[in-house]
C-alpha cells in the first residue's frame, strides 16, 4: 500500500513540474499598440519595429512574443476605441506609440491627452506593464500647441508609474538617410536605430511585466 502511494505522490510530482516547466515556458506577450511609425509602413516583411524588436530581444536571450498591433493612420482615439481588441487578456506588456497623427491633424492636444491618458490608465488597472513612446509637434504648427502637445506623453506616463522613452523618432526623425521618400516615416534602417535606442527600455519593461 505504502508503495502504491508513494508512487501516486511522485507521479503528482511529476505532473506538476511538467506542468510548471511548461508554464515557464510560455512566451512573455507584447503588444506594439500604435500608428504607422510602429506598424512598418511600406517597409518589406521582418523590417517594421515590433519585426525588428523581436529579433533584438531574441538575440539577448528574451523569450518574448512581439504583436503588431500598429494601423497606419491611427489616432489616439482610434487606439482607445480598439484597446481591448488588440490587447488581451494574455498581454503582459505594451508600448504605446500613438499621438502623431493627432499632431498632424490638428487635433485639440487636450482630446490627445484625455485619450492617451485613459489608454494607460486602463492597462495599468489590469496590471499591464506599459512604456509610453512620446511624440513632439511639428514646431510650424506653433509655440502654443507644441507647449500644450509636446509634455503629454511624460505627464500621463508619471502619473500612472510607466515607463516612458521621450521621443519614439529620436535620431530619425529629419535624416533622409534614415527615412523614406516622404521623409517622415522611417525606413529599416531608422527602425533598427529606435530599437537599438528603446531596447534598454524594453528590457525594464519586460522586467516589470514578468514581476507583476
Amino acid at each position: 500500500m505504502r508503495s502504491k502511494l508513494y508512487q501516486f505522490v511522485i507521479a503528482l510530482f511529476a505532473i506538476a513540474w511538467a506542468y510548471g516547466a511548461a508554464f515557464a515556458a510560455q512566451p512573455l506577450k507584447l503588444v506594439v499598440l500604435g500608428d504607422s511609425l510602429s506598424a512598418g509602413y511600406q517597409l518589406p516583411p521582418g523590417e517594421a519595429f515590433p519585426d525588428q524588436l523581436q529579433t533584438a530581444l531574441n538575440a539577448r536571450g528574451h523569450t518574448v512574443e512581439v504583436v503588431n498591433a500598429g494601423v497606419s493612420g491611427d489616432t489616439s482615439s482610434g487606439g482607445r476605441s480598439r484597446l481591448d481588441w488588440s490587447v488581451g487578456p494574455d498581454v503582459k506588456a505594451v508600448i504605446l506609440e500613438l499621438g502623431a497623427n493627432d499632431m498632424l491633424r490638428g487635433i485639440p492636444p487636450e482630446k490627445t491627452r484625455e485619450n492617451i491618458s485613459a489608454i494607460v490608465e486602463s492597462l495599468s488597472g489590469r496590471g499591464v506593464a506599459v512604456l509610453v513612446a512620446g511624440m513632439m509637434a511639428q514646431r510650424n504648427l506653433g509655440d502654443e500647441y507644441a507647449a500644450e502637445f509636446d509634455p503629454i506623453f511624460a505627464d500621463v506616463a508619471k502619473s500612472n508609474d510607466a515607463l516612458f522613452y521621450p521621443f519614439f523618432l529620436e535620431g530619425v526623425a529629419l535624416n533622409p538617410e534614415l527615412n523614406l521618400a516622404d521623409g517622415m516615416h522611417p525606413n529599416g534602417e531608422g527602425v533598427s536605430v529606435i530599437v537599438e535606442n528603446m531596447l534598454p527600455l524594453v528590457e525594464q519593461l519586460l522586467t516589470r511585466a514578468s514581476s507583476s
